[in-house]
């Protein structure tokens, strides 16, 4: 059921390309699919069905969530350039730890740390909040915790071989 769920926010996610941007059904299908993102896990953990299949199927369904959201959202909102370098360094960050944690683990590591679901949550309500506060302002706290998530998903991911 908890796979059936992430499938299906995928599928939202590829629908939300072909909805403008801030309209009703565009904050209705981003509203379902950041709350599919909420109980996909908890339905897997309350079934007793959590599997490594289905953690990394959440991990690339948040990746198409975001990336779709990306390209509906950075077209029709101004970003002072201090904020694009802070997420291009996140995102290197983020580079480095996909990378050193396939050379320690042998394999792709999905980290879901509470950081970075506090993370996920900011990142998903942000949007929400364009037409009522400025980017700019909103966007420090942001930036500050998904760089300590980043940063702690890197530790977590280099430490993890030396606990097991």
């Amino acid at each position: 059921m908890a796979n059936i769920i992430t499938g299906f926010r995928v599928l939202i996610s590829i629908a939300l390309l072909f909805c403008p941007v801030f309209s009703p059904v565009f904050y209705m299908l981003y509203l379902i699919a950041g709350l599919s993102d909420m109980i996909d896990g908890t339905i897997a953990r309350r079934t007793n069905t959590v599997s490594e299949f289905g953690a990394r199927f959440d991990t690339a369904a948040d990746f198409v969530f975001a990336v779709v959201c990306l390209i509906k959202f950075l077209p029709v909102i101004s970003m002072p350039i201090w904020l694009c370098v802070g997420i291009v360094f996140i995102a290197l960050i983020k580079i480095i730890n996909i990378i050193s944690g396939y050379i320690v683990q042998r394999k792709l590591v999905a980290v879901h740390s509470v950081m970075n679901k506090v993370t996920g949550v900011l990142l998903f309500i942000l949007p929400l909040t364009f037409p009522i506060v400025p980017l700019k302002y909103l966007a420090i706290p942001v930036c500050a915790v998904a760089t300590i998530a980043a940063v702690q998903e890197g530790h977590y991911i280099r430490t993890v071989e030396k606990r097991a």
